[in-house]
């Protein structure tokens, strides 16, 4: 493993030498015919010791890669419209609303109108600040996240967008292409030989049977969707489904193989920004392609590094004739029966003896619930440049979701993130529903009748007639 990091920048300057020579409904229309557009970058590592992954990790022990967050600004069409992407597994209930609450204020704008994503990298950390506060009362202090930390990245990744949008750049053009992804992605779900369904191939899966099971649903495609001054490329945004890890629970926090990817992409033009987003991939994991070992983790990098550049290569350019940006609400009901009521939750949270990562989930839980009882609904945004739609969808969405976006509208270009407002957790289709998923998991928060409260946000969303 020492070996792996030690050789990684080499390896990566040869992958990259390799692919080179390969408000609810806030509809606001082009108000001013002129688009501007800001970039920002902040670094948002976590300190040596500082919870990964809710303690399904070990905390903190080296830095691997820094983690970041990457945005962008876009102006001209109403009230400045705000999207970032941060290395983040997750960031849940009032600790995305702070986000974007935080980031609204420094753009002059409205929380509606900012779209926050994490990429779910496993070995970096998840915010949830009622589930700390909760851990707090326990006396687990930092179990989940630490709120000073989490507060000071926000406000470091908001002095990055107030300094970026000093500087803006003119936007006359978006662009659209993909390209199929190679070896990364694959389903969950397998079948066993005695015919049962399982979904545990997971992102680093060891045994050979398993990863001899067919690839199942995926979406093959990353999408990238640019904006441009004239010919000049200001941003890429790319986006693939898949979870995001070759190796991880080591304690080394990493942004992975979609980290790398990205960096290499970086490197080859420092005047074009390069994002990252992970698509709908609750159920999508490297794991027929992935045993585990380090080095994998650089072979992933180069086949989404392809990617990423064959995309773009494919891109075609179109006129900025219009920016709509609406939000559409959804609500999902809290699991509520057997060890996911509220009384068992507590009842987990209280209990000395059981494991610190079990009484994270019970808080995350108790997070959720409150939030359902509140009344406070997930917003499902869409920026919609008419020929392309990009949307984000909350949770660990399964990939069903995503490819039904894009049966819905058929006539455009629609891009869909994940992991938006991730309290939720899982949120299955109706087919893995039925398959028996949200029993077998525990990172799960929703009831079976999720799936149908998904699509009809989809529809609304994104306009489907259908």
């Amino acid at each position: 493993m020492k070996r792996v990091w030690q050789y990684r920048d080499s390896l990566l300057r040869l992958v990259a030498l390799t692919a080179a020579g390969l408000a609810n409904m806030d509809h606001a229309e082009a108000a001013s015919g002129v688009f501007r557009l800001s970039t920002f970058s902040a670094d948002v590592t976590p300190p040596i010791g500082h919870a990964l992954l809710a303690g399904a990790c070990p905390p903190a022990r080296r830095v691997v890669d820094p983690l970041f967050a990457h945005g962008f600004v876009l102006t001209g069409a109403g009230k400045p419209i705000v999207y970032v992407a941060i290395d983040w597994c997750e960031i849940r209930n009032d600790a995305y609303d702070r986000w974007r609450e935080v980031l609204a204020e420094s753009a002059s704008t409205t929380r509606e109108r900012v779209m926050v994503t994490a990429l779910h990298q496993h070995d970096t950390p998840l915010a949830d600040l009622e589930a700390q506060r909760l851990l707090d009362a326990q006396g687990l202090q930092g179990a989940l996240c630490d709120p000073d930390y989490h507060e000071a990245m926000v406000q470091r990744v908001a002095a990055a967008l107030r300094a970026g949008m000093k500087s803006p750049r003119t936007v006359t053009h978006f662009g659209t292409g993909q390209a199929a992804v190679e070896q990364v992605a694959s389903n969950r779900r397998y079948v066993r030989p005695d015919g049962t369904v399982t979904f545990a191939r997971g992102s680093a899966t060891a045994d050979a049977t398993i990863r001899a099971a067919p690839v199942g649903t995926i979406d093959p495609m990353l999408k990238t969707l640019s904006f441009f001054d004239g010919d000049k490329p200001v941003v890429v945004l790319s986006c693939y489904a898949t979870h995001p890890m070759s190796f991880y629970r080591t304690g080394c926090v990493s942004n992975d193989f979609v980290g790398i990817a990205r960096a290499v992409r970086q490197s080859a033009d420092a005047s074009v920004l390069q994002i990252y987003v992970s698509g709908c991939s609750g159920d999508v994991t490297a794991g027929k392609w992935n045993a585990g070992e380090p080095t994998n983790r650089l072979k992933l990098a180069g086949r989404i590094h392809a990617a990423m550049v064959q995309a773009f290569e494919s891109t075609e350019r179109h006129p900025i004739e219009q920016v709509d940006y609406r939000v559409e609400s959804l609500m999902l009901k809290p699991r509520d029966t057997g060890n996911f009521s509220v009384e068992a939750l507590e009842k987990k949270l209280a209990a000395d003896s059981a494991k610190v990562f079990d009484r994270c989930l019970a808080a995350m839980g108790l997070s959720w619930h409150k939030r359902c009882a509140a009344g406070q609904p997930i917003d499902v945004p869409v920026l919609d440049l008419g020929r392309a739609k990009f949307v984000v969808m909350p949770g660990e969405a399964f990939v069903g979701f995503q490819l039904a976006a894009q049966q819905l509208r058929p006539d455009a270009f629609v891009m869909v993130a994940g992991y938006g407002e991730s309290a939720p957790g899982y949120i299955p289709t109706g087919a893995a529903t039925r398959d028996g998923f949200i029993e077998a998991h525990t990172w799960c928060w929703v009831q079976h009748d999720a799936h149908e409260a998904m699509i009809d946000v989809l529809k609304r969303a994104l306009h489907a007639s259908r």
